[in-house]
């Protein structure tokens, strides 16, 4: 995962200490519902009131946040010298610079040039022509943190349109011999081969020609700023729910079956033992079994997956102890944690209910893999929405299961 962003500003650290507050008063008026419970066999509708209220306070809060350290981590991106060669490459400024006039004018003559100087610079007929590399690198850093699991997940760039790998499913073939001992012949490796197509995803955000005529306005800025946030919506919801048709396959999307019966091209679950929600006593027994349900090379580096309703069920468990198993973030810009394990929020997955598996567990990094297929483009359109210009921005992306044993289940079922 990328390094914590550190935030100093004032709003932020009014926002970080509030949050602490907030949970400071979430446990006490939990623990008072407890004691209740114990007491009366009931809470008092107040306190559940009161502390239904501070805990949607929480969330606000924590969103807050969130908002805040994303806007820290933006740079400008005139300012910035991207990567190997950025702003001091000769081609890379005239393709940043004829892009300019492409996007504030429609004027194609520059990008037409770089095509014969070997720098792809795409074609109209071919659906528009690539941002330049510093727009399409922004628009993929801010997606890794805007999209919760994409931040998380493994990721490749491609130059085609399939993206193929072999898995070794039964491990790799190897064994222990002494110096001059003769080698015996090891067993031949299970090989699973795995396919990640690159589907298309777009977005078109319009802007009036008064905001392209304005020198001042950055281009590539205003092209970032207004496709994140579509890109990342639509990459979140497949990530976890996507079938594979025309969109990346989703990991809820294959089959779950009992951990016990596990086979590879299957996740594997483990029960709540209630067929609708957690066990109404030790409930952190179930999160228990789900974090040792997953091999030990994959759980040093695991994290939760689970959507806000949930986490707000979560917050209330205990350990024997007393000691309270959500714990919210050590800093800003961290992740809050369960059990040490980081949380992350991911609204796309199902809430607690009869037959869902509202939380996953695992090492994401090697379970579930993202690819990009490289390059972004964006087709110039005034003429569809008069007097806005329209700009169709498409990008590829597929997304699968890369490794089945390194992500598991928790399922509401008996």
């Amino acid at each position: 995962m990328s390094a914590p962003i550190e935030i100093k500003s004032a709003e932020a650290v009014e926002a970080f200490d509030s949050f602490s507050r907030a949970f400071e008063a979430f446990k006490e008026n939990n623990d008072e519902r407890l004691a209740a419970l114990e007491r009366k066999g009931h809470a008092d509708p107040l306190t559940e009131e009161k502390l239904a209220r501070i805990d949607a306070g929480l969330d606000e809060t924590r969103a807050r946040i969130d908002a805040l350290a994303l806007g820290r981590a933006r740079p400008p991106l005139g300012g910035v010298d991207q990567g190997a060669g950025g702003d001091h490459n000769p081609l890379l400024r005239e393709h940043k610079s004829a892009f300019d006039s492409y996007i504030r004018c429609g004027e194609t003559g520059g990008l037409k040039q770089l095509e014969t100087k070997a720098l792809s610079a795409g074609s109209g007929p071919d659906g528009g022509y690539l941002a330049p590399p510093q727009v399409e690198s922004e628009v993929l850093r801010r997606l890794s943190a805007l999209s919760p699991i994409r931040s998380i997940a493994g990721n490749r760039v491609i130059s085609g349109g399939l993206y193929k790998v072999a898995h070794s499913v039964s491990g790799p073939a190897s064994g222990w011999v002494s110096e001059t001992a003769a080698r015996p012949e090891t067993d031949s490796p299970t090989l699973a081969e795995l396919s990640f197509p690159a589907m298309e995803l777009y977005s078109m955000p319009a802007a009036t020609q008064t905001l392209l005529d304005d020198a001042i306005v950055d281009i590539d800025q205003w092209i970032a700023d207004e496709v994140e946030t579509a890109f990342a919506e639509q990459e979140g919801a497949a990530f976890v729910n996507g079938d594979g048709n025309a969109k990346p396959r989703g990991f809820l999307d294959y089959t779950a079956v009992a951990d016990c019966s596990w086979s590879w091209g299957n996740l594997g679950f483990i029960g709540t033992g209630v067929a609708d929600a957690f066990p109404a006593s030790d409930p952190s027994d179930v999160l228990v079994d789900l974090i040792y349900a997953l091999k030990a090379g994959y759980r040093q580096n695991a994290t939760f997956v689970m959507n806000r309703k949930t986490q707000s069920a979560i917050r209330k468990f205990k350990d024997q102890q007393g000691n309270y198993l959500w714990q919210p973030p050590a800093g800003m810009g961290r992740n809050a944690t369960l059990m040490n394990f980081p949380v992350i929020e991911a609204e796309d997955m199902p809430d607690i209910g009869a037959g869902t598996t509202p939380i996953a567990f695992g090492d994401f990094r090697r379970g579930y893999l993202v690819v990009d297929r490289a390059g972004i483009r964006i087709l110039r359109d005034p003429y569809s929405a008069k007097p806005y210009v329209l700009f169709y921005t498409t990008k590829r992306v597929g997304g699968g299961v890369q490794d089945f044993a390194a992500i598991k289940l928790m399922k509401c079922a008996a």
